[in-house]
Protein backbone atom coordinates (compact mmCIF):
# COMPACT_ATOMS: atom_id res chain seq x y z
CA UNK A 1 0.00 0.00 0.00
CA UNK A 2 2.75 2.47 0.62
CA UNK A 3 4.34 2.24 -2.76
CA UNK A 4 1.14 2.98 -4.45
CA UNK A 5 0.85 5.77 -2.32
CA UNK A 6 4.45 6.70 -3.13
CA UNK A 7 4.15 6.13 -6.89
CA UNK A 8 0.95 7.88 -6.83
CA UNK A 9 2.41 10.91 -5.03
CA UNK A 10 4.92 11.17 -7.67
CA UNK A 11 2.71 10.79 -10.52
CA UNK A 12 0.70 13.67 -8.71
CA UNK A 13 3.50 15.53 -8.46
CA UNK A 14 5.22 15.29 -12.14
CA UNK A 15 1.87 16.13 -13.39
CA UNK A 16 1.08 18.94 -11.31
CA UNK A 17 4.20 20.92 -12.42
CA UNK A 18 3.53 20.28 -15.67
CA UNK A 19 -0.64 21.58 -15.91
CA UNK A 20 -1.50 24.91 -15.09
CA UNK A 21 -3.35 25.53 -11.50
CA UNK A 22 -6.93 26.01 -13.18
CA UNK A 23 -7.15 22.72 -14.68
CA UNK A 24 -4.68 20.46 -12.74
CA UNK A 25 -7.20 18.73 -9.82
CA UNK A 26 -9.48 17.23 -12.20
CA UNK A 27 -6.89 16.14 -14.62
CA UNK A 28 -4.35 14.93 -11.92
CA UNK A 29 -7.16 12.39 -10.83
CA UNK A 30 -7.39 11.04 -14.42
CA UNK A 31 -3.32 10.73 -14.88
CA UNK A 32 -3.39 9.10 -11.63
CA UNK A 33 -6.08 6.72 -12.06
CA UNK A 34 -4.64 5.65 -15.77
CA UNK A 35 -0.75 5.81 -14.66
CA UNK A 36 -0.38 4.21 -11.15
CA UNK A 37 -0.14 0.73 -12.78
CA UNK A 38 1.90 1.93 -15.88
CA UNK A 39 4.24 3.23 -13.41
CA UNK A 40 4.37 -0.01 -11.68
CA UNK A 41 5.26 -1.71 -14.07
CA UNK A 42 7.75 0.34 -16.14
CA UNK A 43 9.20 1.86 -13.61
CA UNK A 44 9.50 -0.87 -10.49
CA UNK A 45 11.85 0.29 -7.84
CA UNK A 46 12.03 3.77 -9.19
CA UNK A 47 12.05 5.86 -5.68
CA UNK A 48 9.99 8.94 -6.09
CA UNK A 49 11.28 12.22 -6.05
CA UNK A 50 13.77 14.44 -7.68
CA UNK A 51 12.41 13.63 -11.15
CA UNK A 52 13.06 10.00 -10.99
CA UNK A 53 9.65 8.60 -12.00
CA UNK A 54 9.33 11.63 -15.00
CA UNK A 55 12.44 10.70 -16.46
CA UNK A 56 11.23 6.90 -15.87
CA UNK A 57 7.79 7.50 -17.44
CA UNK A 58 9.50 9.56 -20.13
CA UNK A 59 11.92 6.89 -20.90
CA UNK A 60 8.86 4.45 -21.34
CA UNK A 61 6.55 6.65 -23.08
CA UNK A 62 5.89 4.22 -25.70
CA UNK A 63 5.49 1.48 -23.39
CA UNK A 64 2.54 3.13 -21.64
CA UNK A 65 -1.06 2.18 -22.04
CA UNK A 66 -2.80 4.27 -24.14
CA UNK A 67 -4.45 6.19 -21.90
CA UNK A 68 -1.94 6.99 -19.68
CA UNK A 69 0.40 8.09 -22.63
CA UNK A 70 -2.92 9.75 -23.56
CA UNK A 71 -3.00 11.89 -20.69
CA UNK A 72 0.87 12.66 -20.20
CA UNK A 73 1.15 13.92 -23.57
CA UNK A 74 -1.88 16.09 -23.38
CA UNK A 75 -0.24 17.31 -20.05
CA UNK A 76 3.17 18.38 -22.06
CA UNK A 77 0.81 20.21 -24.27
CA UNK A 78 -0.94 21.86 -21.85
CA UNK A 79 1.89 23.09 -20.62
CA UNK A 80 4.32 24.01 -23.83
CA UNK A 81 0.84 25.99 -25.36
CA UNK A 82 -0.91 27.71 -22.27
CA UNK A 83 0.65 30.90 -23.44
CA UNK A 84 -0.41 30.18 -26.87
CA UNK A 85 -3.56 29.51 -25.81
CA UNK A 86 -3.92 32.72 -24.19
CA UNK A 87 -2.55 34.90 -27.24
CA UNK A 88 -4.01 33.26 -29.98
CA UNK A 89 -7.33 31.36 -28.46
CA UNK A 90 -8.09 33.75 -26.05
CA UNK A 91 -11.64 34.38 -26.66
CA UNK A 92 -12.64 30.95 -27.25
CA UNK A 93 -14.81 29.17 -24.64
CA UNK A 94 -13.57 26.17 -23.30
CA UNK A 95 -14.53 23.25 -23.61
CA UNK A 96 -16.52 20.40 -26.48
CA UNK A 97 -12.89 20.88 -28.30
CA UNK A 98 -13.00 24.31 -29.46
CA UNK A 99 -9.65 25.61 -27.99
CA UNK A 100 -8.19 22.22 -29.80
CA UNK A 101 -9.72 23.58 -32.88
CA UNK A 102 -8.89 26.92 -32.50
CA UNK A 103 -5.07 26.05 -31.95
CA UNK A 104 -5.37 23.79 -35.08
CA UNK A 105 -6.82 26.97 -37.23
CA UNK A 106 -3.92 28.91 -35.85
CA UNK A 107 -1.08 26.11 -35.94
CA UNK A 108 1.19 28.37 -37.88
CA UNK A 109 0.67 31.60 -35.20
CA UNK A 110 2.04 29.95 -32.32
CA UNK A 111 5.33 28.82 -30.94
CA UNK A 112 7.79 26.66 -31.96
CA UNK A 113 7.93 24.37 -28.52
CA UNK A 114 4.10 24.40 -28.36
CA UNK A 115 4.31 23.32 -32.41
CA UNK A 116 6.47 20.85 -31.56
CA UNK A 117 4.49 19.82 -28.78
CA UNK A 118 1.64 19.68 -30.81
CA UNK A 119 3.61 17.46 -33.29
CA UNK A 120 4.75 15.34 -30.63
CA UNK A 121 1.26 14.42 -29.13
CA UNK A 122 -0.41 13.63 -32.75
CA UNK A 123 2.42 11.17 -33.04
CA UNK A 124 2.52 9.42 -29.61
CA UNK A 125 5.71 10.53 -28.23
CA UNK A 126 7.00 13.38 -26.06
Amino acid sequence: MTTRLSIASAIFLVIAMLLPCTTASAQLRGVVKACVSDVKAQCPGVKPGEGRIRACVKTHLKDLSEPCRNVVLKAVTVKACAADVKKVCADTKPGLGRVKACMKDHLADVSAPCQEALANAAAGKE
